[in-house]
């Protein structure tokens, strides 16, 4: 029952866009639950460089069948051109939890 359920990060360049993205994915019962986290500074290669800037991160939870279409939704809504989207499986969970994740994801 547990690998039925993953979490997704998705780091977004502001709090702003990390709302937008959260409320689009949430009004879609593609995810249950959305965290928002603290600005911290994301270091990272692109274009050759290493590049420093602040970032928020998404804490997404959701059915492991939504993964696709949750990611295609986020994807289409965010500025990058590569989104960090990162699934990893929920191994294991409080019964009560995951039972409501279900139901609201359905």
């Amino acid at each position: 029952m547990a690998t039925d359920y993953s979490l997704v990060f998705c780091s977004c360049p502001d709090k702003n866009t990390a709302k937008a993205i959260a409320e689009k994915v949430l009004r879609a019962r593609l995810a249950a639950c959305v965290n928002i986290s603290a600005p911290s500074t994301s270091l990272y290669w692109w274009d050759d460089h290493i590049h420093s800037d602040e970032e928020v991160m998404l804490t997404i939870k959701t059915q492991t069948t939504h993964l696709d279409a949750l990611f295609e939704s986020v994807q289409s809504a965010h500025p990058y051109e590569v989104a960090e989207l990162i699934a990893s499986p929920i191994t294991k969970g409080s019964d009560a939890y995951l039972n409501w994740l279900k139901e609201v994801t359905t």
